[in-house]
């Protein structure tokens, strides 16, 4: 039973988000860390994280028997009920809020309140189910956990902040496309008018490189404003332009599925290795552009 209350959670999601929290947690650090402070944050977003996955479950009650990925999900199989898993929900949230308030700042807080509204009411409530404009909805919760990281350490919203949380959301877009052309089948039986689905698969390859291309120039601004080092721009130069290799390939693929695989794939790599390399990409003194 337990194995069914953490798979609620969404693992996979949750590792992601440690991931690019702990990566804005670097970046803001400057190579000083205060590992009380990483692992309260850590902790904290991701429980909030957790209980944004778990509502989600619940609202998804009628589309995941659908979709073949989804439909055995405890809630399906009604091996969790609903309330158990809505008072689940609501004690991680709880224990995740607190945290970030008490422990860290109101930043950290703010965004994590913007993320989990953005995902459960505007995304998962809405959007998903009724615009070709889900995926900029959702990003927006996607890329709010680096900036929690990001402003644990700064206590200010500033230009680094800004680029990080435009770039992990310009991110999301090309990553959450190619899972639903490698899924394309689950998302058109679930009737979600995904871009792939709802316009085309050729039109979202062309988006996608789009999306690539502009997370790339956003976060080279983090070395063009100070925040980071010459090792930075090389390493995600390099990360980045294969991932644009990636992208133009895709217009000539024969099996757009496997193609769309070993993108989504790809961009995991990206995302995880860009995020850790933000520990010693650091440029000291670090500049101070706030914002608010």
């Amino acid at each position: 039973m337990l194995k069914k209350y953490l798979f609620l959670t969404k693992p996979g999601i949750l590792f992601g988000n440690f991931v690019t929290t702990l990566g804005g947690f670097f970046l803001a650090a400057q190579g000083s860390v205060d590992f009380l402070l990483l692992l309260i944050t850590l902790v904290s977003t991701t429980l909030v994280v957790a209980s944004g996955c778990v509502v989600n479950n619940v609202i998804d009650q009628d589309i995941d028997p659908k979709m073949q990925r989804t439909q055995n999900r405890a809630l399906v199989q009604k091996t969790i009920s609903q309330s158990a898993a809505l008072v689940y929900a609501a004690v991680l949230g709880l224990l995740g809020f607190s945290m970030l308030w008490f422990f860290v700042n109101a930043y950290a807080f703010g965004f994590a309140v913007l993320g989990f509204i953005v995902y459960v009411l505007f995304y998962s409530l809405w959007t998903k189910r009724t615009s070709i404009h889900q995926t900029i909805v959702g990003s927006i919760s996607g890329a709010s956990p680096p900036v929690i990281g990001y402003t644990a350490v700064s206590n200010e919203f500033d230009v680094a902040a800004l680029l990080v949380f435009l770039a992990y959301a310009l991110w999301q877009m090309p990553h959450s496309w190619a899972i639903a052309i490698y899924r394309f089948d689950d998302y058109k039986s679930a009737n979600i008018p995904i871009l792939p689905v709802a316009r085309s698969v050729q039109r979202t390859k062309v988006e996608s490189l789009i999306y690539v291309i502009l997370f790339t120039a956003v976060l080279n601004g983090l070395y063009c404003f100070g925040y980071t080092n010459i090792l930075f721009l090389m390493i995600f130069n390099l990360l980045s332009g294969y991932w644009i290799y990636l992208s133009i390939i895709g217009f000539q693929a024969k099996d757009d599925q496997r193609w769309a695989r070993g993108y989504f794939l790809y961009s995991v790599i990206l995302i995880t290795v860009l995020s850790i390399s933000f520990g010693f990409s650091y440029h000291s003194p670090a500049p101070h552009f706030p914002i608010f």
